[in-house]
């Protein structure tokens, strides 16, 4: 079990080269190879090195910065150099190294930010694990909106990655101290901040550079490289996202065999809010997905599954068991599965289990009024007909569908009638 743990804190070597040139026709794109000077935990010792390891021990890796060349294909002129935001970290930036990063750390942060840069400009955390997105919120103040996204997925939180889009300051920090995170980034930490998170040793804690235009990034393409088993690549544009605003969405309507079929109602106010929001953090999340938001807070997250009524199905059952797992913590200081657990046990009343179920049955698993987001049309309206039994009461998808005039339906013969808007576009990320 020593080896085994062990094999987590090694700093792998690597060899890969300290400078990537890649041609694309007549134009040179050159990449250079990051490395900090940190201290490894075992020796105390400074030592130069890139990423701890790739996506597990034993696969090396490393982390280039584009530095010269600006790539112009077409019509499309690629992110320039001088852009880095996660590639351009450097031990300033690195306030704490923790265990050393590895490559997921940073592409939880590079996620987290792919999200970031289409939120607004109020108070926000993302926070990403496994490169998806398990809490998103707005708050009034940066330490709300935390523990909005904390409860929001408490349990897959854990050991995971927040981002937070203004300075920490130090009640949260003392927030963030009460959980076991893997890192946690912020364009700036306010005096004492990181003192309070330094408590957990092996907490990397970066500030990261350029967050003050973070919103130019959603503007902006980058090349997207898809390696392949037999070496193969396939490049491809980064996708843009031309929802920026409520204004933007187009109120869901088709003609199918001659009659057109239009939404009864359109959305609130409160309804394009979360509308807006959850298309953005949609932007994210792996496909096939869909998700629910309520009051700008993620509600259900559903991920990388084949069919959209069986993901519709998982993000409602994730709901479900994130609600009551926060109402469980909040009441008894306990996760529901410990709960549970107690109770088989006989060491808890079984009623009081069963009050946190009915609770979470009452309120449907915090679905009622909720907005759900789809990354891609449904192909049939039992992905909208699920939805719509938990009490949700707007959506937003792409449209396109040869069915759309069923999903129009489903929604028009809710009680009370569901609104929808399409957005033009679909949200695939793989």
């Amino acid at each position: 079990m020593t080896e085994l743990k062990k094999m987590y804190r090694t700093v792998m070597d690597d060899h890969f080269p300290l400078e990537i040139t890649i041609s694309f026709g007549d134009q040179v794109l050159t990449y250079k190879k990051r490395s900090w000077r940190i201290p490894d935990q075992e020796s105390g010792e400074f030592i130069e090195k890139g990423l701890r390891y790739g996506e597990n021990p034993g696969q090396e890796a490393a982390l280039y910065e584009l530095v010269n060349g600006n790539l112009v294909l077409g019509e499309c002129q690629f992110i320039e150099p001088g852009s880095g935001l996660v590639s351009a970290i450097t031990e300033d930036h690195m306030l704490q190294s923790g265990k050393h990063p590895g490559k997921i750390n940073l592409t939880d942060v590079d996620n987290a930010l792919n999200i970031m840069k289409y939120l607004g400009s109020g108070p926000a955390v993302v926070i990403v694990k496994h490169n998806n997105p398990c809490g998103v919120a707005y708050g009034s103040t940066l330490v709300e909106a935390y523990e909005k996204a904390d409860m929001a997925d408490r349990i897959a939180a854990f050991g995971g990655c927040a981002l937070f889009n203004l300075p920490l300051d130090r009640a949260t920090a003392e927030r963030v101290g009460e959980n076991y995170l893997e890192v946690v980034a912020a364009p700036d930490f306010e005096e004492g901040a990181v003192e309070i998170l330094s408590k957990r040793s092996n907490l990397r804690v970066i500030r990261i550079p350029g967050m003050d235009r973070l919103s130019l990034y959603a503007h902006k393409r980058f090349v997207d490289f898809k390696s392949l088993i037999d070496g193969g690549l396939i490049l491809q544009q980064s996708p843009l996202n031309r929802i920026g605003s409520a204004q933007d969405f187009m109120p869901a309507s088709t003609e199918y065999r001659g009659k057109t079929y239009s939404i009864k109602r359109q959305p609130t106010d409160e309804e394009y809010q979360d509308l807006l929001f959850g298309w953005q953090v949609e932007q994210g999340i792996t496909s096939n997905s869909v998700i629910y938001v309520k009051g700008g807070v993620t509600v259900g997250i559903g991920t990388g599954e084949q069919d959209r009524v069986g993901v519709a199905e998982i993000a409602i059952f994730k709901a479900y068991t994130k609600c009551a797992d926060a109402i469980c913590f909040r009441k008894h200081g306990l996760s529901h599965k410990e709960l549970e657990l107690m109770v088989e046990k006989g060491e808890k009343d079984r009623g009081l289990l069963a009050e946190v179920d009915e609770e979470t049955k009452r309120i449907k698993g915090g679905l009622l009024g909720a907005s759900m987001v789809s990354d891609a049309f449904f192909p049939f309206r039992d992905g909208v007909d699920v939805a719509i039994r938990e009490g949700i009461t707007a959506i937003v998808q792409p449209g396109g569908s040869m069915r759309d005039f069923e999903v129009i339906e489903a929604c028009n013969e809710a009680n009370p009638p569901v609104t929808m808007v399409f957005t033009g576009q679909r949200a695939f990320k793989h």
